[in-house]
């Protein structure tokens, strides 16, 4: 292609959709490279819910809020239906509320509220098991369907923002203005490479330094339970996964407790998040296996205990199972995300914790600020 971009953007994933939309509505000419038909990785293999509540605190955390108020902004004129709205954190020990109160003391704790046991109940069509000590209530979260979300974004920025899109397309060399692929040569002033986790095809040095390993994810899509839920329901052992919590003081009495109680969650790296669609199905997860390439073959305790908690969470069965999947995204223990700069108009932007779609749009903020002086917020 002989058209010069001003910014072409390496992965059409979510963190790749997402500087293409900060740099077109800034006026910008943007071509999205992508070597699949369309994005079929960690994009759309996961709840869509973009969670604002439990990010690590500081930067991650004002990301997400960030990130959250564009989903917003951008859902209805893209026709991407928000689910529901808002997150129900369940707590059913004392080390548990122990945790929430010492949350609700932070910057983070804006927003949300401790609720009693009959007041969750009520919101959420009475599910709670007998020792439901209360929940933490945040009004930030909404909830997106992935599956449905990414491809209409794509459509949109392509639509109304001008974006051009090179589907079934590999970069082989990406030095700008130059960049090689599979059809060719592409010419653009600077670019933005969203591997996801091919830590292979570009950069892959560069990438080596980071030490970064993959997760492998287990969710299930389960029937329609008979009755709308108010918001995302997560339970006790998110509040030793999730950083924003877990890093807590108060959250080493509840994790030794759940190590001792569930000790096969922990070995599968279990923790709950239930969120609903349009049509009435429950989509809920997950689990988590660390490998520097993690097999295709899921453990069925995995499962088992992804169901065995919503039953204690809730207080009742899980209704029937109608799909399962796997997922895999990058992870690092020392960051939940990373842009390095290979050269002066490349960055190199990878999401190492599964929080792209609640952190994304922030960063790519961020790195666009950087890269091409775009001030955050700015829309053509």
């Amino acid at each position: 292609m002989t058209q010069p971009f001003d910014l072409a953007v390496i992965g059409g994933g979510v963190i790749g959709l997402a500087h293409a939309l900060v740099a077109a509505r800034a006026g910008k000419r943007v071509v999205v490279i992508e070597r699949d038909s369309r994005a079929n990785g960690a994009s759309i293999r996961n709840f869509g819910f973009v969670t604002v509540t439990g990010q690590e605190r500081g930067l991650s955390w004002q990301l997400a809020r960030r990130t959250r108020d564009i989903w917003a902004e951008i859902a209805e004129p893209a026709g991407i239906a928000v689910e529901h709205r808002g997150l129900y954190m369940t707590a059913r020990s004392h080390e548990a509320m122990a945790v929430i109160e010492a949350f609700l003391q932070t910057e983070m704790g804006e927003g949300c509220r401790l609720i009693e046991p009959d007041a969750f109940r009520a919101a959420a069509s009475g599910l709670g098991g007998p020792d439901l000590k209360g929940a933490l209530h945040s009004s930030h979260e909404l909830r997106v369907e992935s599956r449905d979300a990414i491809p209409r974004l794509a459509a949109w920025l392509e639509a109304r923002w001008g974006v051009t899109f090179m589907n079934r397309t590999v970069a082989f060399d990406v030095t700008c203005p130059r960049i090689l692929t599979s059809r060719g040569v592409v010419e653009a002033g600077a670019a933005v490479i969203c591997p996801g986790d091919d830590f292979s095809t570009l950069h892959a040095d560069r990438i080596a330094d980071y030490g970064i390993k993959r997760c492998r994810l287990s969710m299930l899509r389960l029937a329609d339970p008979g009755y709308r839920l108010p918001g995302a329901l997560m339970s006790d052992l998110g509040l030793v996964r999730y950083r924003g919590y877990g890093a807590l003081p108060e959250a080493r009495a509840l994790e030794a407790k759940l190590r001792a109680e569930q000790p096969r969650h922990f070995d599968n790296g279990v923790h709950l998040i239930v969120v609903q669609s349009g049509d009435g199905s429950l989509v809920v997860g997950d689990s988590h296996h660390y490998d520097e390439l993690p097999g295709p073959f899921a453990p069925a305790s995995a499962e088992d205990d992804i169901l065995d908690e919503y039953h204690r969470a809730f207080g009742q069965p899980a209704p029937t199972v109608l799909e399962r999947w796997t997922g895999v995204y990058a992870v690092a223990d020392d960051r939940t995300f990373l842009v390095d700069t290979p050269s002066d108009n490349v960055r190199l932007v990878i999401v190492t914790s599964g929080t792209g779609a609640s952190t994304g749009f922030g960063i790519a903020e961020r790195v666009l600020g950087d890269l091409l002086n775009i001030p955050a917020g700015v829309a053509a």
